[in-house]
């Protein structure tokens, strides 16, 4: 069965910035690669409710389902903990409450405000393709890895 699971991109226009993680060494992949805010659905969940749940538990900050709008859709072939492939929707949010913290020290190292010209190169790759497709301006898309 094909994993489902969702991202967010927390974009402040005014201050030209997003929230991004680094995954640490308690993380099952992408060990010291920055990520954003991102996790799997669970059973019978709207993909929606778990970008808001998963961005609130990781980072504290606080989303409507109704803020939300895909950026890009990302389908592997295979992954750590799916290896019958996933499929991340990704999302961006320019409302939001609170102030970003570190709310999963075992799985990551810092969550952060990042200008968006100091975006790391060092990204965990489908989330890093997504990320500068949308930030690039790009309509949202799909993004492909790992299918011959």
């Amino acid at each position: 069965m094909t994993l489902l699971a969702a991202a967010v991109i927390v974009h402040d226009l005014e201050r030209e910035r997003v929230v991004l993680l680094r995954r640490g060494a308690g993380a099952k992949y992408g060990r010291g690669l920055w990520d954003l805010p991102i996790g799997k659905s669970d059973p019978g969940e709207p993909v929606t409710v778990t970008a808001v749940r998963e961005l609130r538990e990781e980072t504290g900050l606080v989303v409507r389902p109704e803020a939300l709008r895909l950026a890009q859709v990302v389908h592997g072939a295979w992954g750590v903990e799916s290896p019958n492939g996933f499929l991340t929707v990704v999302f961006v949010t320019h409302e939001w409450e609170g102030e970003p913290e570190n709310r999963e020290p075992g799985k990551h190292t810092e969550v952060c405000w990042t200008p968006l010209d100091a975006v790391p190169g060092d990204f965990v790759p489908t989330i890093g393709i997504a990320l500068h497709a949308y930030l690039s301006g790009g309509t949202p898309g799909v993004t492909l890895r790992g299918w011959d």
